[in-house]
């Protein structure tokens, strides 16, 4: 256990330094494992794990889903989704920044990924928080918040890579993360609520939109709810797996971009499907990284050691849990939400088995307190993505602004712990 320890120090120094996550974890995980069993069976075991891993055919739904939120982000659908929510919620004090959940929801739902949830949404919803005089704090915390849905709301790459890990159903996790997502959007609300009780001059409400803009708003966004309603639909009711889920939303994302003007030149599907091979790429990494990271952590005992010691404090499985999300919290500040679950879930995998931890719900559990790690400072790799868009927003401020909306998710977390029904009840359903 102790080489795993140092392992582990080794790789959060390597990662201050600023090597990438997937790169310092493949060196660690060669290096101790070569210690241990010497120089040729490291780098066998290196090449045989990521070989196996990449054959792997339930990581083909990565890319596919990946190349979904490449083809609508192409289809530039975030800026109808904002309208569309600013034409119901516009009119409230504080409406610009309960847009920007909303939207930030429904891009999440076709998007799957936080970083570029917050990137998108800072071009699009903070020109006009601007215009109407909003406070940065609050219009950059609601968009940096608003981002971390894009893990939580199905279709979430960590919860494919949580459902790999753990070998869990990837379909039922994503039907479990469809309750527990809408608690969050409604207690971002509740947050931007609050604030602009206190302060009224916060965000200040927003002027009716003209009647033809929001028809045209509203029109243009059912094609992505219908596409929403496809992909979970037909997982939900066993129609087609995750993994064909994957290529029938790529595909239904392809058809609404080329309707929509978009995708119609070579150069434009060449540009989409780069971004794509190159996103994938580097996800890719860091998961082949933290895989033979975690098969030298395996080699060293350490989850069996903490088997042993869990079982001699007599932890209880909600205990265990507990520790297990105040670990996440704390890597959360140095490492992104893939990189906390490959990491971490191993480690603690046969201790949850023998408690006998519902391991759906703690699919979810983990990704909620993976959510709050993307806001928690020092790191907060969204308020970082919005920092980057709008470089003039001092980083004290963004912080400041993604506060209460912490405490939103550690009530969401809170709820989901006490009342595991939020995340189990649905895919309970599908059993």
């Amino acid at each position: 256990m102790i080489t795993a320890l140092v392992g582990f120090a080794i790789l959060i120094g390597l990662c201050f330094f600023g090597f990438r996550v997937g790169f310092a974890t493949m060196m660690v995980g060669i290096a101790g494992f070569a210690l241990q069993r010497g120089p040729e069976a490291a780098l066998a075991m290196a090449g045989q794990q990521v070989m196996e891993d990449a054959m792997n055919y339930n990581l083909s739904v990565i890319p596919l889903f990946i190349l979904m939120g490449v083809f609508i982000y192409r289809a530039d659908i975030s800026r109808d989704l904002f309208d569309a929510a600013y034409a119901g919620l516009g009119r409230f004090r504080g409406g610009l920044a309960l847009s920007t959940v909303v939207a930030c929801a429904g891009f999440s739902a076709v998007c799957g990924s936080s970083l570029a949830t917050a990137a998108t949404m800072t071009k699009v919803a903070m020109p006009p928080m601007r215009r109407y005089n909003y406070r940065d704090s609050l219009a950059t915390g609601t968009i940096a918040s608003g981002g971390t849905l894009g893990i939580m709301i199905p279709p979430s790459v960590p919860l494919v890579i949580y459902g790999i890990v753990a070998e869990q159903d990837i379909g039922q996790l994503f039907i479990a993360g469809i309750l527990p997502g809408i608690l969050l959007v409604a207690l971002f609300m509740g947050a931007v609520a609050i604030v602009v009780r206190r302060d009224p001059t916060a965000g200040p409400a927003g002027e009716p939109m003209d009647p033809e803009r929001k028809r045209a708003a509203l029109r243009a966004v059912w094609p992505v709810i219908g596409l929403f309603v496809v992909v979970l639909g037909g997982i939900y009711s066993g129609i087609f797996t995750p993994t064909e889920a994957s290529g029938i939303g790529a595909a239904g994302a392809a058809i609404i971009a080329f309707a929509r003007g978009h995708l119609r030149r070579l150069h434009e599907w060449r540009e989409a499907l780069v971004e794509a091979a190159k996103t994938t790429a580097s996800l890719f990494i860091v998961i082949f990284g933290a895989l033979v990271f975690a098969q030298f952590i395996n080699l060293s005992g350490m989850p069996y050691d903490l088997l042993f010691i869990i079982g001699d404090m007599n932890l209880s499985p909600w205990a265990l849990v507990v520790a297990v999300a105040i670990i996440a919290v704390m890597m959360g500040m140095v490492f992104e939400a893939i990189g906390i679950l490959l990491l971490l879930v191993p480690v603690f995998l046969p201790s949850l088995y023998q408690s006998g931890v519902d391991m759906i719900w703690f699919g979810i559990v983990v990704v909620v307190v993976t959510e709050l790690g993307l806001i928690t400072p020092p790191i907060g790799m969204n308020v970082f993505v919005v920092k980057s868009v709008i470089p003039d927003v001092h980083l004290g401020q963004i912080f400041r602004g993604v506060t209460p909306f912490i405490f939103a998710i550690l009530t969401a977390l809170i709820l989901v712990f006490f009342i595991p029904g939020i995340a189990t009840w649905l895919p309970a359903l599908m059993r």
